[in-house]
């Protein structure tokens, strides 16, 4: 992936040593105004109006088997050792969603989405055309620019530039990566390191140090302006993580008192079991991290409610060998994600909050000599939140004959993941034509996808 971070190195470096925010960078968004094909909703418009929590899985996930087309004799003979079987109301088998597909085993989690309505997807969408490149494919997904390899600003920064915030003050948090092309641009945006060590204060702890630091850079140029922002940004995050730790604790202990169990420990309801696993981690970190990333992100703009922006990302999805089925190395990777949606769902389920689960492209749907899957084309892109029309999948899908499959090998992309976000975004901010250019340039409308959300 590129990075824009070359742009400033002084700024960025010292950014990059401390862990802390506001990021800086080149401005080349403008993109030509274009007329969409739907109305903005009345009413509402702006960052003001919703929150978005962007989920990135970077190393491309296989949605095929996320989202099991069953009724799909090709899927089957295509996958001999690690398709999902079809559903049969045991553990061992998807779980049905409608009439074509059906939900991986590990991902049961977030079943009780998709039947309350709120969870819906679009099974084939990508890049226009095929990059089997993670780098070149992350980069140009988180620029919103196809075939652009040069340094430009990230979508979710150029969405945030929209917020109206005074100056200084983030509109856009980002949990784990130090510089997420993503978030890369000239709107200030708030970054935290991952897992624990979000909580840790690190150099600053320390009073002499800290002192030091805060006299180093006591000048007025921009460099000093932006260290004692991030300085006090990062005190604050990590103080505010830590007594929300410590009050999550006390009340799963309190909640948890109450509840029945039976012979093995197992609370009686279903929601009592959801309640006891994200309780039981107490603020730990899963394999991935990925609950406990979302459990920051969510306290951080429960906080601050001018964070309007979200971004998370979890690795370890490129499956070329022993990718697994019902168990095994994916199933695990699907766990660790349904149990950080969980989380997230918790804390972003008011009207205007979405959730978006991407990756930069998809797997081939056969499966490969080694039980795994390789690079591929068209994916599923994941929605939750409460004005998505959920509990139904979205846009066209022609199935696994080979005749329909890109190059005879790969899922198409049916959709632009442009036009998909383009929904996302006038459904969430309601933003209007000449904004969703300069976001997403080069978008077009794709009326395929209307419907994707309740109309306000």
């Amino acid at each position: 992936m590129h990075s824009n971070a070359s742009s400033i190195p002084g700024l960025l470096q010292r950014r990059s040593l401390l862990g802390l925010g506001a990021l800086s960078a080149l401005s080349l968004a403008a993109g030509v105004p274009r007329v969409w094909a739907q109305a903005v909703p009345a009413g509402r418009q702006g960052l003001d109006s919703g929150r978005l929590v962007i989920v990135f899985l970077r190393g491309a996930y296989d949605g095929l088997s996320a989202f099991v087309p069953y009724v799909d004799s090709d899927y089957y003979a295509m996958r001999p050792n690690i398709a999902i079987a079809a559903p049969d109301g045991t553990a061992q088998t998807a779980l049905k969603l409608d009439k074509t597909f059906a939900l991986h085993p590990a991902l049961s989690l977030l079943l009780p989405l998709w039947q309350q309505g709120v969870l819906g997807f679009v099974p084939a969408a990508g890049l226009p055309a095929p990059n089997r490149s993670h780098f070149d494919a992350q980069y140009q997904m988180e620029i919103a620019q196809s075939g652009k390899t040069s340094s430009s600003p990230g979508w979710l920064n150029n969405t945030a530039a929209l917020a109206k915030t005074s100056a200084g003050n983030a509109a856009a948090l980002g949990v784990g990566e130090a510089n997420p092309a993503i978030l890369g641009g000239q709107a200030a945006v708030k970054l935290i390191p991952r897992g624990q060590s979000a909580e840790r204060t690190g150099v600053l702890a320390n009073d002499r140090t800290r002192q030091a630091l805060l006299d180093l850079y006591a000048g007025d140029d921009k460099i000093s302006e932006a260290f004692r922002q991030g300085a006090g940004s990062r005190m604050q995050s990590a103080q505010e993580l830590t007594m929300q730790r410590t009050q999550r604790a006390e009340m799963a202990a309190e909640k948890m008192a109450g509840k029945s169990l039976d012979r093995d420990g197992t609370p009686a309801s279903p929601q009592a079991q959801t309640a006891q696993m994200l309780a039981a981690s107490n603020g730990a970190a899963d394999p991935v991290g990925l609950q406990l990333d979302a459990q920051h992100l969510g306290t951080l703009m429960r906080n601050d409610r001018r964070l309007r922006l979200g971004f998370l990302s979890a690795g370890g999805w490129d499956t070329h060998a022993n990718q697994g089925a019902v168990n095994g190395q994916l199933a695990n990777n699907f766990g660790n994600l349904a149990r950080g949606i969980a989380q997230l769902r918790q804390d972003f389920s008011e009207p205007g909050d979405v959730i978006v689960v991407m990756s930069e492209f998809g797997r081939t749907s056969a499966e490969n000599g080694t039980r795994g899957t390789d690079h591929g084309f068209g994916n599923a892109m994941w929605l939750i939140g409460n004005r998505v029309a959920g509990g139904r999948w979205h846009g066209q899908w022609t199935g696994l004959a080979r005749s329909n499959l890109n190059e005879g090998r790969d899922l198409p992309a049916h959709h632009d993941y442009r036009a998909v976000l383009a929904q996302v975004m006038r459904g969430t901010f309601a933003l209007g034509d000449a904004q969703l250019a300069d976001v997403l340039p080069g978008a077009k409308w794709d009326k395929r996808l209307d419907g994707m959300f309740h109309k306000a």
